[in-house]
């Protein structure tokens, strides 16, 4: 008997060229892409291959041009960062929104780096969702909050109550929820006097490094990114054992790059963006706030010199060796 499939809501049989690629996968990358040995890395690049997003240029923006490229017909859902938290680079997410609703995808923009620290106006963004999250203004951790469009229908991600308008069942936060919404009004009453305070310390210490710190180099654009973020390669130098001897010192910075299976991971931002291999791994990003003032930075820019002397002089090369 021949059967017809009229089922397609409730699930879709796989393509032959989806069913032909996990066939290889399972045959040929079987090692676990958590292990560092050939099998493991070849397992891991099939997983970046599947994973990959729309490509950056060498200043971290993703061009409306390449997404319109990327865009399909059945295309379902866009999601772009407003601004990334490697190198703080603003996107451009009116123009992108525009060309995703155009062709009816639901556009989403994650506004965890901006909320609070440059004035978001959904509207004027043209997104459909958007995503925030409390602690990264001052508010407590493990509460955010997700605009939604009017119109735009959502699945819950979990069932069982009517709470969140029935989107997320379970007893609601009220701690949190309150404090993130104390949190909010404190940063948008504070918002365009710190992000001036915040740019001009921000732009202090990256000037005075890049000026007095040989074989350093800013990664992204100065424009536009959010005010209270640089990020900085350092010759010579691996990341990790900087920011180690920072913290020594009592000084908290951040790395793109993350230990991993014994490994250290270079930045996949600053590898999307066409750096050398080097300056993926030897970056340091600064990300300042509210108790920050002048004498932190002439701390910081006291103490680096020193710290890259005597690091840069470890990796020397012995006498004798090629160059």
């Amino acid at each position: 008997m021949s059967r017809i499939y009229l089922d397609h809501n409730a699930t879709t049989p796989p393509s032959a060229a989806t069913v032909d690629r996990m066939s290889a996968v399972l045959r040929e990358e079987f090692g676990n892409p958590s292990s560092v040995h050939h099998f493991g890395q070849r397992a891991k690049a099939a997983l970046d291959e599947a994973r990959s997003l729309l490509p950056v240029d060498a200043s971290g923006i993703i061009s409306p041009d390449e997404l319109n490229k990327a865009l399909a017909d059945d295309t379902a859902l866009v999601s772009i960062m407003h601004a990334n938290n490697e190198i703080g680079t603003i996107q451009p997410i009116t123009e992108l929104a525009k060309l995703a609703r155009a062709r009816r995808a639901i556009f989403h923009t994650d506004a965890v780096q901006t909320a609070g620290k440059i004035p978001i106006d959904v509207r004027a963004l043209g997104v459909d969702l958007l995503s925030i999250s409390a602690h990264k203004f001052y508010g407590p951790k493990g509460v955010g909050a997700l605009w939604i469009r009017r119109g735009v229908r959502l699945n819950p991600a979990l069932t069982g109550g009517k709470q969140e308008r029935g989107r997320r069942s379970g007893t609601e936060n009220v701690a949190g929820i309150v404090g993130m919404g104390v949190a909010a009004r404190e940063a948008l009453a504070k918002m365009a006097a710190e992000q001036t305070r915040l740019s001009t310390l921000r732009d202090t210490l990256e000037s005075l490094i890049l000026s007095r710190v040989p074989g350093t180099t800013r990664n992204g654009v100065a424009e536009p990114r959010v005010a209270n973020t640089t990020n900085i390669s350092f010759d010579r130098v691996e990341a990790e054992s900087l920011l180690i001897a920072l913290d020594l010192e009592g000084i908290a910075v951040s790395t793109g790059s993350a230990c991993s299976s014994g490994t250290l991971e270079p930045s996949h931002v600053l590898k999307a963006m066409g750096l050398p291999a080097h300056r993926t791994q030897n970056s340091i990003r600064f990300s300042l706030g509210a108790a920050n003032t002048d004498a932190d930075i002439e701390r910081v820019v006291a103490v680096l010199p020193g710290i890259l002397e005597k690091l840069r002089s470890l990796t020397r090369s012995p006498v004798g060796s090629r160059q």
